[in-house]
């Protein structure tokens, strides 16, 4: 049965997911510019161990993601204009329907590689259903933020969250864990290992 997960959502030794003062230049904040070094070394030209091998399992049997507008760019409100297309240039690593929460609607916007943003300001289940039904039988990941992720818990939607905490301390920002009403009480830890750069670890519904 195709699962609502969650993968590579990486935080904070203190839990934090971004940090204070989020813009163009800085997507994630200030003091984080070390958030995802695991990332980086892991994504280089044959990288083995834990963390790459972590990392290819993002794709794995994955046919549509959600993300909230922050993950999508810097803006706020009202779109200036259309010209911004994510962070990720004309071929976005996703290849497939990509929802974008957001209260201020715009039009499909077709990439390269197979990716369309889709932009919805529908409930959370309705939303969950559309990316199901482009999944056609695939699992359905939340790429982000930190608030989108807590919507889908508060909600008791997601199946399995897969989560990287990394040797930084930030102190200040959008923490994941904030928010929730008990929401983790659905959860068990099912699995834990360590590199030298991160520890992952794998939540899952009781």
């Amino acid at each position: 049965m195709a699962k609502l997960r969650v993968h590579n959502f990486t935080i904070t030794l203190d839990g934090y997911a971004a940090g204070p003062n989020q813009r163009l230049d800085v997507p994630f904040g200030d003091g984080m510019d070390e958030l995802h070094g695991w990332m980086t070394a892991a994504m280089e030209k044959d990288a083995t161990g834990v963390d790459a091998e972590r990392l290819n399992r993002w794709s794995e049997n994955v046919g549509a993601t959600i993300m909230g507008r922050n993950m999508f760019g810097p803006q706020r409100g009202p779109w200036e204009d259309e010209s911004w297309t994510g962070w990720w240039g004309p071929n976005p690593p996703y290849h497939h329907a990509t929802f974008v929460h957001t209260h201020h609607l715009r039009p499909d916007l077709p990439m390269e590689g197979g990716t369309t943003f889709y932009f919805t300001d529908a409930p959370i289940e309705e939303v969950l259903d559309r990316a199901f039904q482009a999944a056609d039988g695939q699992d359905v990941v939340i790429g982000g933020g930190a608030a989108t992720v807590q919507q889908y818990l508060r909600a008791g939607l997601i199946d399995e969250l897969n989560l990287v905490i990394a040797p930084v301390l930030a102190g200040a920002g959008i923490r994941l864990f904030d928010n929730l009403d008990g929401a983790l009480t659905q959860y068990r830890v099912s699995e834990q290992t360590s590199s030298a750069a991160a520890t992952h670890v794998q939540l899952v519904r009781r």
